[in-house]
């Protein structure tokens, strides 16, 4: 069982911090006691922070939990509008945490589903609001796989020049058709079918030309361009916001529920080639040939 720490204090006028932790006895490549999750808030912009650098932000269960409690805090809160999500350290997310939710046994992926744990579903973490206050994603690195989602999944997109993405599902052998529709969504059909049906990797600049984010800025000013547009939000009366927020995520929703309906009774997770592909990566070699099973 998990535990949830908030640590609520006050640094300075205007401004508080939060940190979230878990301790979790398999949580991969974390001190026990590590804030995965930062939080902290000023002027009405939240700030919300990946905080496993030392796995290039993977997202354990814990962290995903961490993750969408931060976004309900803010979603609570009647002082903050808007938030920034970024990653700490080299990255903004390297994905799932291959070898904590990945290489589960076959009967833990028969009762949940799925990779994903109870409350830890990439689908349902920005679509589950009250209020629906938007967020900006500052992206630097490399944002694949599951960090790609959770990018996608926010309201606008500043990537760093050089960031990297990639639909990495495709390599795994798990179904893409929910990036599919999120790049749809945000550009281009056939961009959208190129880079889920190739898995191959795609730039911070071809994805701005592709229409799939919204600003590519210079190496280190991510962050701050992310606040800079947060702060123009903020300064703007807040329910008008909300309400094209709100429409957007139930766009969202929609496209996240087709996608589940279309692929979770082909029971990918359950294959051969899924099996091996983890592996594979986890131990850092080669696959075998796939076999389409």
């Amino acid at each position: 069982m998990s535990l949830l720490i908030f640590k609520l204090y006050k640094p300075g006028v205007g401004q508080d911090h939060c940190s979230i932790k878990q301790r979790s006895n398999h949580m991969a490549g974390s001190s026990p006691n590590s804030s995965i999750i930062e939080l902290s808030a000023s002027e009405g912009v939240a700030d919300i922070r990946l905080n496993r650098p030392e796995v290039l932000n993977a997202f354990s269960d814990d962290s995903v939990r961490a993750l969408v409690s931060a976004l309900r805090q803010v979603d609570r809160r009647p002082d903050l509008n808007v938030a920034v999500l970024s990653g700490n350290g080299r990255s903004f997310s390297s994905g799932a945490d291959v070898r904590q939710r990945q290489l589960r046994s076959r009967e833990e992926l028969i009762a949940l589903g799925g990779p994903e744990g109870d409350g830890a579903k990439c689908a349902d973490i920005f679509t589950q609001s009250v209020n629906w206050k938007p967020v900006v994603a500052a992206v630097h690195g490399y944002a694949i796989g599951m960090g790609l989602g959770v990018a996608l999944s926010c309201d606008l997109i500043v990537a760093e020049d050089g960031t990297q993405f990639q639909v990495t599902e495709t390599l795994r052998g798990l179904s893409s058709v929910r990036y599919m529709e999120m790049l749809k969504m945000r550009g281009s059909g056939s961009f959208a079918i190129d880079v889920t049906l190739t898995g191959r990797w795609f730039s911070a600049q071809e994805a701005l030309a592709a229409g799939v984010i919204d600003r590519v800025v210079a190496q280190g000013s991510a962050y701050q361009e992310a606040h800079r547009i947060a702060r123009q939000i903020a300064d703007h009366p807040p329910l008008g916001i909300r309400a094209s927020v709100r429409s957007r995520r139930m766009a969202l929703d929609a496209a996240e529920r087709r996608a589940a309906a279309q692929t979770d009774a082909l029971k990918l997770h359950l294959t051969e080639d899924f099996s091996e592909s983890a592996r594979a990566f986890v131990e850092k070699r080669q696959h075998v040939p796939y076999k389409g099973q």
